[in-house]
Parts: C-alpha cells; structure tokens; sequence
C-alpha cells in the first residue's frame, strides 16, 4: 500500500493531474483509507487533491490556508497562473461555452448525439465523461465573436489560447477548442453556473448568438441532485 501511495503522490505532484481512471487513482476515490493517506502526504506540503467527479480528471491544488503564504505580496497575476483578465475572461468564456453544456448533458444522462427523449431509465444510467458529452469550440467562431471585446484576434489566437493550452484548462484540435484536463477540475461549477446564467455574461453570450442551457437552475432540487450524482461517481 505505501508503495501505492508513495507512486500516486509522485504522479500527482509532477504531473499536475491524472485521468479518473487510472488504476491508482480510482483507487484513491473508492478507498477511504488510501485516499486518506494521499490527502495526508498532499496536506503536509500544502496541497489537496482536487476531485470533480464530473471531470475526467483529478488534479491537485494548493490549500486555502498557504494561499497567503504562497501569494501575499506579489502581483495580480502570482494568483492568476500568470493569466492577465482578458486571458481569464476569454477562459470564462470558454468554461461556459463547453462545460455548461456538458453539466446539463451529464445531469440528463445524456450524450451529445442523444436527447434523451426515447430513454426511459436515463437517470439509471452512470454519469458519462469525455467527448461523448463533453463538445467543441470552433476557434474561428470565438475569435468572431469575442475577439473585439477580448484583446483581439491576434493576441487571442497566437497568445491567450496557447498559454491555456500550455495550462492544461484547454486543448487545440484542427481550428476547434475542446476541454483540457483542468477546464472541469479547477473552476467551480457552483460558484459559477449561476453567476453566469444569471449574470453580464448571459448577455454577451446571447448578443453573440451563444444559446446558454435553459434548463440549469441552481435550486435546491438541482443541488440535490448534483450532490447525488457525486456519491453515485465515488462509489
């Protein structure tokens, strides 16, 4: 077991995040005690293991109580990973673009070829991760849209998109943008969700002809079953 833990730790720490079904690390999402080890060795230099289980990876973070200690008195962007507030908000944009779609897609049980109309047990169904609900960005469409209001075209195509790449929130595949390792791990779905839907940035995404999920409300109810689906990924 300390081997396993000792090798797991290594992986996350050099690594930066890891697929869910990796055998250690699935390991350490259905074992308590093992996870409880992991999360012992991260805590002891100041991190914690980040775990969406509607993302197709884990990665690891630092801890709230070092973000003093680690960021206090250098620049706006020490906090940021180095991203400027074009690159954040131009990450914004893409986070609601391709996970918001996604959430609704894995709450409904469904895939992005299927609507789910002619499934009567769907919400029997195990919540589904990668490409089957998880969709792409054309970047010649975001560039068209966003550019103006986002640094511009230039900067955004030869700059902004390559630092999020190199970042892991994103990957670029033939002119289309699609979710990265930490796009789904690393930005908080309810803190955000809400804030976007119901917020400026629904405005912009609407004036740029970019329909949101209509259907995602953050209520009780779906909380509830946001937290269901949770415990069904863990066990």
């Amino acid at each position: 077991m300390n081997n396993d833990i000792t090798s797991l730790t290594a992986r996350l720490l050099a690594h930066r995040w890891l697929p869910r079904n990796d055998a250690q690390v699935r390991r350490a999402l259905v074992d308590e005690a093992f996870r409880h080890e992991i999360e012992a060795r991260l805590a002891g230099v100041g991190l914690e293991l980040l775990d969406n289980p509607f993302a197709e990876h884990v990665a690891v973070g630092l801890k709230i109580d070092v973000h003093e200690a680690v960021f206090g008195g250098r620049d706006y962007q020490a906090s940021t990973m180095g991203l400027t507030r074009d690159e954040i908000a131009l990450l914004i944009v893409i986070w609601a673009l391709i996970i918001l779609p996604k959430r609704e897609r894995q709450l409904g049980r469904r895939t992005r070829e299927d609507d789910g109309q002619n499934d009567m047990f769907g919400q029997e169904k195990p919540i589904v991760h990668g490409e089957e609900v998880s969709g792409a960005v054309s970047e010649a469409s975001l560039l068209a849209d966003f550019g103006t209001q986002l640094g511009g075209r230039t900067k955004i195509r030869n700059f902004a998109l390559g630092k999020l790449a190199r970042l892991g929130f994103i990957e670029r595949r033939g002119g289309y943008i699609v979710e990265g390792p930490l796009l789904d791990v690393l930005l908080d779905y309810r803190v955000l969700a809400d804030r976007i839907i119901n917020g400026t940035l629904a405005d912009v995404l609407a004036a740029a002809g970019r329909a949101l999920p209509s259907q995602i409300d953050l209520d009780e109810d779906v909380l509830d079953e946001i937290d269901d689906a949770e415990l069904e990924a863990r066990r």
